[in-house]
C-alpha cells in the first residue's frame, strides 16, 4: 500500500505549479512540436508587422520627424494632432464620406454574394456550377488597375457605350467622372470584382445544411419558395452575422487603392474618405503625427463598431465573432 500523502486527495486537481501540470505542459509541447514549428513563421511575420508596429502609436502624441528626430526624442505635442484634426473640416466631409460609401456598400453590395450563392446552390449540374462559379470569382485576381481600367473603356467619356451612343445620334456620357454616381460606381466595381469571390464563403456554409431537412420540408408540402426561407436562410443566419459583423468593424477601409486611382477623376469632394485623408494629409505632407492620430482614431471607432454589432448579432441570438 502506497505512503499516506503521496496521492492527492480524490476530487483535487493539480495547481499550474505543480510537477504534474508542468510534466502535463511539456507533454503536450513535445506532442505538438511539430504543428508549432508549422505555425512559428505565420506567427513571427504577425507580431513583426502588427505588434511591434503599435510602438509607434506615440506618434499620435509627438512632434515627429523621422528625418531630424527619432521617436524617443521627438517633443511631446499631447492631444495636439487630434486638435488639428478635429478642427479640419476635411477630416470631416472624409469621415462622412466615408461612412457613407459604406451604407451604400453594406446595402447595394452585401446581400449580392447570398443571393449568388442561393442561385448557384438551385442549380443541379455541378458541372455548369462549378464554370458559372469560376468566371464569377476570376475578377476577384484582378489589380484594381485592371478593374478601373476596364470601366473606363466600358464607361468612361470615350467608352464603348458612349461610343454607341454617339454614333445612333445621341448625347455620350462619362460616369467615371461624374462626382453624382461615383459613390455607386466604385460599389458597382467592388460588386463585380469580389462578389463571386465571397459565394464560396456562403456556398461552403451551404453545402454543411443537412439534406434530411430538405425532404422534411417537402415532405410537409413545403415548396421550393418555402424551403429556401425555412431551411436554407436559417442555415446562412450565423454565417451572415459573422461577415456583417466585420463587415461593420472594417467600415471606414473602403478600398484605399480603388479611390486614390480615381480620386483626381471626380474631386476630393466626392471621392476623399479616411484613408485618402490620412494619405494625403498625413503621409504625402510627412506629417506623421497627423497620420498616427487618424490611425488610433479608425481603430477606436472601429473596436467600438465591433462591439456594438457583436451585441446586435447576440440580441439576435447568433454568436458573432465572439461568445457572450
Amino acid at each position: 500500500m502506497a505512503a499516506r500523502g503521496t496521492e492527492p486527495r480524490h476530487g483535487t486537481a493539480a495547481g499550474p505549479g505543480t510537477p504534474t501540470a508542468r510534466a502535463g505542459w511539456w507533454h503536450r509541447l513535445r506532442r505538438d512540436r511539430t504543428l508549432l514549428l508549422m505555425v512559428a513563421p505565420a506567427v513571427g511575420l504577425l507580431l513583426l508587422f502588427t505588434y511591434v508596429p503599435l510602438l509607434w502609436t506615440t506618434v499620435a502624441y509627438l512632434d515627429y520627424d523621422p528625418f531630424t528626430q527619432g521617436l524617443w526624442t521627438s517633443p511631446w505635442v499631447g492631444l495636439d494632432n487630434f486638435s488639428l484634426l478635429f478642427e479640419d473640416s476635411r477630416f470631416w466631409d472624409a469621415f462622412a464620406n466615408t461612412l457613407s460609401i459604406t451604407f451604400i456598400q453594406l446595402v447595394l453590395f452585401f446581400p449580392v454574394p447570398i443571393a449568388l450563392a442561393l442561385l448557384l446552390n438551385s442549380v443541379l449540374s455541378d458541372k455548369v456550377r462549378g464554370l458559372v462559379q469560376s468566371i464569377l470569382y476570376l475578377p476577384h485576381f484582378f489589380s484594381w488597375v485592371l478593374v478601373i481600367t476596364i470601366f473606363q473603356q466600358m464607361l468612361g467619356g470615350a467608352g464603348l457605350l458612349a461610343q454607341q451612343l454617339r454614333a445612333h445620334g445621341h448625347e455620350g456620357f462619362d460616369l467615371m467622372t461624374d462626382p453624382g454616381v461615383f459613390k455607386f460606381l466604385i460599389t458597382a466595381q467592388l460588386v463585380w470584382k469580389d462578389a463571386g469571390w465571397g459565394v464560396i464563403v456562403f456556398l461552403a456554409a451551404l453545402s454543411a445544411v443537412n439534406q434530411d431537412l430538405y425532404e422534411a420540408a417537402a415532405v410537409d408540402g413545403a415548396n421550393r419558395r418555402r424551403r429556401m426561407w425555412h431551411v436554407t436562410l436559417p442555415a446562412l443566419r450565423p454565417v451572415v452575422a459573422l461577415l456583417l459583423v466585420l463587415r461593420v468593424g472594417d467600415s471606414l477601409t473602403v478600398g484605399f487603392e480603388q479611390i486614390l486611382l480615381q480620386r483626381d477623376a471626380v474631386g476630393p469632394g466626392a471621392s476623399e474618405v479616411f484613408d485618402t485623408y490620412v494619405w494625403w494629409v498625413g503621409i504625402a505632407n510627412t506629417d506623421y503625427g497627423i497620420a498616427a492620430a487618424g490611425g488610433l482614431i479608425k481603430g477606436a471607432f472601429s473596436l467600438v463598431l465591433v462591439l456594438i454589432a457583436n451585441k446586435v448579432a447576440h440580441m439576435l441570438g447568433e454568436q458573432g465573432v465572439y461568445r457572450k
